[in-house]
């Protein structure tokens, strides 16, 4: 079976991309995936069953964007420690993750790399096609609930541009009953 594509969600400084994998909405069960952790152990939704989890997607931690909404979202959840697991997933290689975590003193997240076959990109429908960020994750944010249901979707329009960290956060903290 041929993977869905989609064009028309997002853009890259004005030109569109292709985005391969499904359109997720809330109501969906969130699909399941691998990851890794910066230590190379591998991270699946499952690990975190029973919380509310905020799964971020970004291009890479060593651009603007991607870095300033990192910290930002490392900021904002600070509250929420045993309630919420929040995971923000690149393809970056996790030596790469541990470093800039390091430097930025990120500690109440994880980063993930979806390296490894793109798990995460292709079951949220993130994965970039063509263009020249082909091969790596589009921006966007989902919220999963304790029991795997999506609550929250956004596919940020223009990759360049920050997510609605206000909308997503109160999703969060809905799904984790805060």
């Amino acid at each position: 079976m041929a993977e869905q594509e989609r064009t028309g969600l997002t853009t890259l400084r004005g030109n569109p991309v292709t985005l391969v994998g499904p359109s997720l909405k809330p109501g969906d069960k969130a699909p399941e995936f691998q990851a890794v952790a910066q230590d190379l152990s591998t991270v699946t939704l499952a690990n975190s069953a029973g919380k509310a989890r905020l799964l971020i997607a970004v291009p890479s931690v060593d651009t603007p964007v991607c870095s300033l909404e990192t910290i930002r979202f490392n900021k904002e959840v600070a509250g929420l420690e045993g309630k919420a697991q929040v995971h923000v997933i690149s393809m970056d290689l996790p030596f790469a993750l541990k470093r800039f975590c390091g430097a930025e003193g990120i500690e109440n997240i994880q980063t993930l790399s979806d390296f490894r076959g793109s798990s995460f990109g292709r079951g949220y429908g993130v994965l970039i096609k063509d263009g020249p960020m082909a091969g790596i994750l589009a921006r966007a944010v989902f919220v999963v609930d304790g029991s795997g249901t999506i609550r929250y979707t956004e596919i940020v329009p223009e990759i360049a541009h920050e997510p609605n960290y206000d909308a997503a956060l109160s999703a969060l903290r809905s799904a984790a009953g805060s």
